[in-house]
């Protein structure tokens, strides 16, 4: 692929990852929470690299032209995201909660119920596939035969989808814990605000769909 696509790719991806949505708050939750940072974003990177893997098998497409199926996984997300909100706000935390005392195997659980949320809110965000619908597309190259098969740019693009989600995520879950780690009052504002932020953007989606019904 031209490089200079790539870095333009790069480029519009990373201005749109670091605009605050699901995903900064998810990864301002955990950590705060006293969850790892690492296994929160891991699940979120998961749940693009689900997309990336439909996009690239061109099952996106079939998504975008089935109006009951993304109105399912509307559904199902923006339902999620109001629950998982919900939970914040009621149970907010603060810094280090959580992470001492327990068994080992209540450790593993408790990672693994991050990892699994985490890629539950990337997986079935519509926002996503609607990104690997109308932004990738535009970057991929066709009608030449110098140019790499679509679904190996579509992969390449979805992977560094992916590495700027790791970056960004990583970046702002370290800022946040390392900012608010001593300032539980400060922490437990944050972690509410990023709670309501789920529950706002999970109704807002809820709305938009069921409008359109």
């Amino acid at each position: 692929m031209d490089s200079g696509l790539l870095l333009s790719f790069l480029a519009v991806d990373l201005l749109l990852v670091c605009v605050p949505g699901a995903d900064w708050a998810y990864t301002i939750a955990a950590g705060l929470r006293g969850r790892s940072v690492l296994t929160a974003v891991s699940g979120l990177v998961a749940g693009y690299a689900l997309h990336t893997a439909l996009a690239t098998a061109g099952l996106a497409v079939l998504v975008a032209g089935s109006p009951r199926l993304l109105t399912a996984l509307t559904v199902a997300g923006a339902g999620y995201l109001v629950w998982l909100g919900w939970g914040v706000l009621r149970r907010p935390g603060v810094p280090g909660a959580g992470a001492a005392g327990g068994t080992e195997a209540a450790v593993g659980a408790s990672a693994g119920r991050v990892f699994l949320r985490g890629a539950a809110i990337s997986g079935l965000n519509p926002k996503g596939l609607l990104l690997y619908l109308s932004v990738l597309p535009q970057f991929l190259t066709t009608g030449d035969g110098h140019h790499l098969p679509v679904p190996v740019q579509t992969a390449t693009l979805g992977l560094l989808h992916m590495a700027c989600c790791a970056a960004v995520y990583l970046t702002v879950g370290a800022l946040s814990r390392a900012l608010l780690g001593a300032r539980p009052a400060a922490a437990r504002a944050v972690t509410r605000t990023s709670g309501a932020a789920m529950l706002g953007i999970g109704a807002l989606l809820l709305v938009e769909r069921l409008a359109t019904l």
